[in-house]
């Protein structure tokens, strides 16, 4: 479909000039005064408008404001035969895209006409996305930033109007849910439930009746019928939540339930339709987890039609600070405190240290150190993370002599990276590829962690 451009201009030939420039490659449509502009408001708004600033009923500069609210989506281009740099300030300041003067080269015209509807167009895609950032019930702050999340987040867009499974894997405190929260609120299930179950939370003996439901008398204790998860999230969507923790044999039965689409409750004699799409969660690896006997490989290939990995926070590092003053406000305002920001020593501090807990670990940083800010800015004093690598370490690391006070978590880190290089036998990206990082994180580490190969 032709994105549509209207032309508001007192004068019929320039008018059919510009039409007949646009019209090879855009749906046309034009307007000879303001009074005729404002009868289109109630029709379905135009891409882009080109706007003459004299029209015989009215100055289309105070047309601006107008536009912007009867259509908030669509560009305006002002067009002028006697502009200034005062008026084209003016033009920006009430919401035009740009300002052209008259006469115009058709190239140039042509390029800023795409532009525009190139930047309508995303900005469509942008209101679909912060309307459903707006109903997601995660705890988390969403905040893509970086190229990685934002990666997958066009991921997650392309795949959640869709009924197809969702596997979602990343370290603790990634932000598993809060993706959990965006697929369904991008999804046609967004009017009925997300329900969502801990699996590792579940104790062994309950899980079955959790998910499937019970009858009456089934087992002691269960002295009424009761509706499983898979049947309050009719309709809707069920998030299946740290998956390779459920018993084996419980995944056995899951995976029945998932190919029939059919319930039998504990208990029960008959089984029950169930329509909800399902999405998994973990924070092992898939393939370490069927190693280990944690995940049986035939409901992996079940749940993961699709699968979306979420990189640790120390690997998108441009979120950090976003994050960071994203909590800051939550916490300032619940705490009632005049917190601005932070100090430049608590910037550094903060982006340089490694998060083993990642996102959640950040959160809880920051509200304590909003409960313990004696300014109107956090220092590096109110933080209690310190164990941050310097450039002077770094550096130290880089020529051998690194500091060898590694965290436990770090610890553990380096061990398994220098393992993996004794088995691939130094191959970087055999390593790289063996531990689900990328190959220049994992030279990072081994320059931070001083690892001779």
């Amino acid at each position: 479909m032709k994105a549509k451009i209207l032309i508001v201009d007192d004068e019929k030939d320039l008018r059919d000039l510009l039409a007949s420039v646009l019209e090879e490659y855009y749906d046309v449509t034009q307007a000879g005064t303001a009074a005729t502009l404002k009868q289109t408001f109630s029709q379905e708004p135009p891409d882009v408008v080109l706007l003459d600033v004299k029209l015989p009923d009215a100055d289309g500069l105070d047309l601006l404001p107008l536009i912007k609210k009867s259509w908030p989506e669509t560009e305006v281009i002002v067009l002028s035969g006697h502009g200034t740099v005062t008026m084209a300030v003016e033009a920006g300041r009430r919401g035009a895209y740009n300002f052209l003067t008259k006469p115009f080269e058709n190239e140039k015209l042509l390029a800023d006409v795409k532009c525009a509807v190139d930047r309508k167009q995303q900005s469509e895609e942008n209101v679909t996305l912060r309307r459903a950032l707006e109903t997601m019930s995660g705890t988390a702050s969403p905040i893509f930033r970086s190229a990685t999340m934002q990666d997958v987040v066009r991921t997650v867009e392309r795949v959640a109007p869709s009924d197809v499974a969702i596997l979602i894997t990343g370290e603790s405190g990634t932000g598993k849910e809060v993706i959990a929260d965006l697929v369904h609120s991008l999804s046609p299930r967004n009017k009925n439930k997300i329900i969502k179950v801990n699996c590792a939370a579940l104790p062994r003996e309950l899980i079955e009746s959790e998910l499937f439901g019970s009858v009456k008398g089934a087992f002691t204790g269960a002295h009424a019928d009761r509706d499983g998860l898979f049947r309050q999230a009719e309709d809707g969507t069920l998030l299946l939540d740290e998956i390779s923790e459920m018993p084996i044999d419980t995944q056995s039965k899951l995976l029945r339930v998932l190919q029939d689409q059919e319930v039998r409750p504990v208990g029960g004699k008959t089984c029950y339709k169930t329509n909800c799409r399902i999405l998994a969660a973990t924070n092992r690896r898939p393939e370490i987890a069927i190693k280990d006997g944690k995940l049986r490989e035939d409901l992996f290939y079940r749940i993961s039609a699709i699968s979306v990995h979420l990189p640790s926070l120390r690997e998108r590092r441009d979120d950090i600070m976003p994050l960071a003053n994203s909590f800051l406000r939550k916490f300032a305002a619940q705490a009632n405190r005049e917190i601005r920001g932070f100090r430049q020593d608590a910037i550094e501090r903060l982006t340089a240290f490694e998060w083993p807990g990642n996102v959640r670990q950040l959160q809880n940083e920051i509200q304590r150190a909003v409960l313990l800010c004696e300014g109107t800015e956090v220092a590096a004093a109110d933080l209690s993370v310190t164990n941050v690598k310097t450039a002077a370490s770094i550096a130290a690391a880089a020529t051998g002599e690194h500091d060898t006070d590694f965290t436990l978590l770090e610890g553990v880190e380096r061990n398994a990276i220098i393992q993996m290089l004794k088995e691939t036998n130094g191959n970087k990206l055999e390593t790289a590829k063996r531990l689900g990082i990328g190959r220049q994180t994992l030279y990072n580490k081994i320059k931070a962690y001083g690892i001779e190969v």
